[in-house]
């Protein structure tokens, strides 16, 4: 089990909500609403809305509309989105990587950060900003789980979200270690082909098995 603060963070918080925060790349605005509720009803309220795709934003906006969602903005790559993501009602930020510009934004926002690191320069450059919570990603292809390990030495204050190829059957072996709170993953929502639908009993099954994961 990992060891919390005494007092958690806005963003520990949300971290803490469940084990895994779906990511999320919402193609078609009609299917936000749905799949906003199949992750909630399966137990997974926090929801990683990536800025990729045009309706992104009103995605956001759609889905705070279910009871329960803690909705979040991820791909945040500059001041401007953060602008028009924390503008949408954004309750978290996301971002997969770190500069000093868009560090020092999203520090004066006040909002929860989770900022994108993949390496020890990286991890300093945050711990310098103020952040203590961070993603960990691309999280396979930077090294793993003995990438992680390596890093909770001499950065023992730092807690992960790892995302980045992990898997509904890998998640475990991330959410054993102590310096992991959560992680991140996209295997709840299949890619949805144009014109179909969102498989909704899908969605929640999945979520359900991932909102179970020890940590």
């Amino acid at each position: 089990m990992t060891e919390l603060s005494p007092i958690p963070s806005p963003v520990e918080r949300v971290m803490m909500l469940a084990p895994v925060i779906p990511v999320l790349v919402i193609d078609d605005l009609d299917h936000a609403l749905p799949i906003a509720e199949a992750l909630v009803a399966g137990g997974l309220p926090a929801l990683e809305v990536t800025l990729r795709t045009p309706c992104a934003i009103d995605a956001i906006k759609v889905m705070k509309q279910v009871p329960g969602a803690v909705v979040g903005a991820g791909t945040v790559l500059n001041p401007d989105d953060l602008g028009r993501a924390l503008d949408a009602g954004a309750e978290f930020i996301v971002s997969p990587g770190l500069t000093p510009k868009l560090g020092e934004a999203m520090a004066r926002s006040g909002a929860p950060i989770l900022p994108g690191t993949a390496n020890a320069a990286d991890i300093m450059l945050a711990l310098e900003l103020g952040f203590t919570r961070l993603k960990f990603f691309p999280a396979v292809a930077s090294g793993g789980t003995p990438a992680l390990k390596a890093i909770a030495g001499p950065f023992a204050s730092v807690r992960f979200c790892p995302t980045g190829g992990i898997t509904q059957d890998t998640a475990p072996e991330w959410l054993a270690l102590p310096n992991v709170l959560c992680v991140g993953g996209s295997w709840m929502v299949p890619k949805i082909e144009a014109g179909q639908r969102p498989d909704t009993a899908q969605i929640e099954r999945r979520a359900r098995a991932a909102a179970g994961l020890a940590r």
